[in-house]
Parts: C-alpha cells; sequence; structure tokens
C-alpha cells in the first residue's frame, strides 16, 4: 500500500490527483465497478463456494484486477493501443498485479479480519462478508489505479513528477541508503516484536488479538513518524525537529498514514494466517513474526516518504502557495518553528517560496 501513502503524502502527487475535476471523475469511477463487484457476487455466489476463503480471494483478486486495468485507461484517457505503446508491459503488470490482484486481496483480508475480531463467524455467515470484500477491494484498487493513471497522463504532458508510485524508487532507496535505513528496519523488527507479545495473558483469542493489534499499530505508527522525520531531515536532527513540530500535527501524521496503515498491515497479516493459513488463532509466534514485520514495514515506508518529500524539495524549490497547503504532508512540518532555523531550515521545512 505504499503507492496510496504516496499519493497522498508527497505534495506534487496530492495535487495532481485532488483537483476538483479529477475527484469528480473518480467518483463515478469507483461507483461502476462497486456496482460491477455487487453484480459479479451476485452471479457468482449459485456457482462458486463463495464461503471458502481461498475462493473468495482468488474472484476478489481478479475483480479488483480487471477494475484497476479499466480505471487506469479512464485516467489515462487514451485508447488501449496507446497505452500498451507508452506505457509498456511491465506498468500494465503492475497495475493489474499490484494495485488490481494484490491490493484487492489485502483489502478483503482486512475485512474479514475486522469480522473475525468482532467474534463474526465468516464461515458459518458468509454473504454479507463476501459480498462487502469484493466491493470495497474493487472500488478502492480502482480509486488508486485511476489516480495512477492520470498521474502518467499528467507526466507524458510535462508536468514534471519527482516520484512515481511503482515502488521503483523505493527499492533504489534501500540499495543506496541501506545504512540510514538498516537501523529503523532494525528498530521495527525488536520494537513490533515486543508490542505483539501484549495481551498474551489474556484468556480470551480475540481480546488478545485486539490487545496485539493496539499495541502495534502504535508502534508502528510512531516509527513511522520518526522515520518520516529522518527522511526529511537527513543532513540535520531529525529529533529536533520532531521536538519544534506542534503536537496537534505530530498527531495528524501519527494517526495517518503511521497508525492507520500500521493496523491495516496487522490485520492483513492476521487474515492470511486464520483464514489462508487456515490456523484456528493467531499463535503467540505467529503475532511476534507479523508484528515485527509490519514494524519494520512502517520504519522504512516512512524513511522513504520523508526521502522523496526531501527530494521534492530539493528539486521544486519554487513551489506554489497552493502546493504549500497541500493536505497530509504540509501542516506536519509547515508548524515547525525554532529560532535559529534561517532559511535553510524553510527550506527543509517546505516553505520555499512563501512570503510567511
Amino acid at each position: 500500500m505504499l503507492h496510496r501513502m504516496a499519493l497522498r503524502m508527497l505534495p506534487s502527487l496530492s495535487l495532481a490527483v485532488m483537483e476538483d475535476s479529477v475527484r469528480k471523475r473518480k467518483r463515478v469511477v469507483m461507483f461502476v465497478p462497486g456496482l460491477v463487484a455487487f453484480a459479479v457476487y451476485r452471479l457468482a455466489k449459485p456457482m462458486l463456494p463463495l464461503a471458502e476463503p481461498l475462493m473468495l480471494l482468488t474472484v476478489s483478486g481478479l475483480v479488483a484486477a480487471a477494475a484497476a486495468l479499466s480505471a487506469y485507461r479512464v485516467g489515462r484517457s487514451a485508447s488501449w493501443s496507446e497505452i500498451a505503446r507508452e506505457d509498456g508491459r511491465r506498468v500494465l503488470s503492475w497495475i493489474a498485479a499490484w494495485i488490481g490482484a494484490v491490493y484487492g486481496i489485502q483489502l478483503s483480508l482486512l475485512v474479514l479480519s475486522l469480522l473475525w475480531l468482532m467474534d463474526y463467524d465468516y464461515l458459518q455467515h458468509p454473504d454479507g462478508p463476501a459480498m462487502m470484500a469484493l466491493i470495497i477491494s474493487c472500488t478502492a484498487a480502482a480509486r488508486d489505479a485511476f489516480e495512477i493513471g492520470h498521474v502518467r497522463k499528467l507526466s507524458l504532458l510535462g508536468r514534471p513528477f519527482c516520484t512515481f508510485p511503482d515502488g521503483a524508487q523505493f527499492r533504489e532507496m534501500l540499495r543506496s541508503r541501506g545504512a540510514q535505513v538498516g537501523p529503523w528496519a532494525a528498530a521495527g523488527l525488536a520494537a513490533g516484536a515486543v508490542a505483539a507479545m501484549s495481551g498474551l495473558a489474556m484468556a480470551d483469542e480475540h481480546e488478545t488479538a485486539l490487545a496485539q493489534l493496539l499495541a502495534v499499530t502504535m508502534i508502528g505508527g510512531a516509527l513511522a513518524l520518526c522515520a518520516y522525520f529522518d527522511g526529511v531531515h537527513a543532513s540535520g536532527s531529525w529529533v529536533q525537529a520532531l521536538r519544534r513540530t506542534e503536537a496537534a500535527e505530530l498527531l495528524k501524521y501519527l494517526w495517518w498514514p503511521g497508525m492507520a496503515f500500521a493496523s491495516t498491515y496487522y490485520l492483513v497479516g492476521m487474515g492470511v494466517l486464520l483464514f489462508v493459513g487456515k490456523q484456528p488463532r493467531v499463535s503467540p509466534v505467529s503475532a511476534v513474526l507479523v508484528g515485527a514485520l509490519v514494524s519494520a514495514i512502517m520504519a522504512l515506508y516512512g524513511y522513504y516518504l520523508g526521502h522523496r518529500r526531501q527530494v521534492e524539495d530539493e528539486q521544486a524549490p519554487q513551489l506554489s502557495e497552493g502546493m504549500l497547503r497541500c493536505p497530509f504532508v504540509m501542516g506536519i512540518l509547515g508548524k515547525t518553528v525554532g529560532p535559529t532555523d534561517g532559511a535553510a531550515g524553510e527550506v527543509a521545512l517546505g516553505k520555499t517560496g512563501s512570503k510567511g
């Protein structure tokens, strides 16, 4: 789900997909696949054993892949032949496989895990959850694919984007900045493992899982927040920048994307164990492994988003006032105040070009 974070956290991408005309088209793009997913569910219900989790996930992945490709074409505003010529097989495969199928399966697992936490037995009452899983995964995949297609269209028209949300720059960062991101990954593994041990003394398995979810959510969100500041302030002290930022702004980022995606990833991990691995419960060892992995991922993603934010600040210092008001990203660092910051501090905080 790194692409989702990048589309909202990086100013250039967020502004491109949050324009009024784009948002109006996006509502239609999300509504139509939702109806299609509902129709697919009604048709598949009497023919396929959707009460079997693996079958449901397979159908969900296929429907989400088709929705992602269709929505990407709408976002690109081009014919399939033109898209194939300009984008190539790699981009289309990534849209179908990752933004569509994998993302759709993850969201379906998220739905099933949330219901399991509420002590809802999917195997006994599969109809409602199956329909929810199909519709939610399909609409979300269509939304993100449409936004990526729109960004791709703008880039071909000459609008510069420092980051394209396909994960290539994330992999490059892991290769080139291993010394910087390695300690964050290690901290995530250790802290997430410890957090997942919470609630083990509880007798009820659902209460235990809920306690583990809350603990990993807090740890993963906090690590993502700190790593983000380190990525933005690679040449300075991220701790000082963190202290200078208002608590209200820190809480905004801690909640989204930090805690929101940490909880999402942990629920998806639970879904893999319960519905793919068919474990009767989340064992302590499994919880520790999932918690460690989720926290490490959030730390790496946080650093990456901060690093790409720094790249945008350096490569596009002429950002407009509209860019500086970008939601999700400007508030967190825009209110950092320090008596000795100077002009260099304003650049690092994304205030270049502002008059205030």
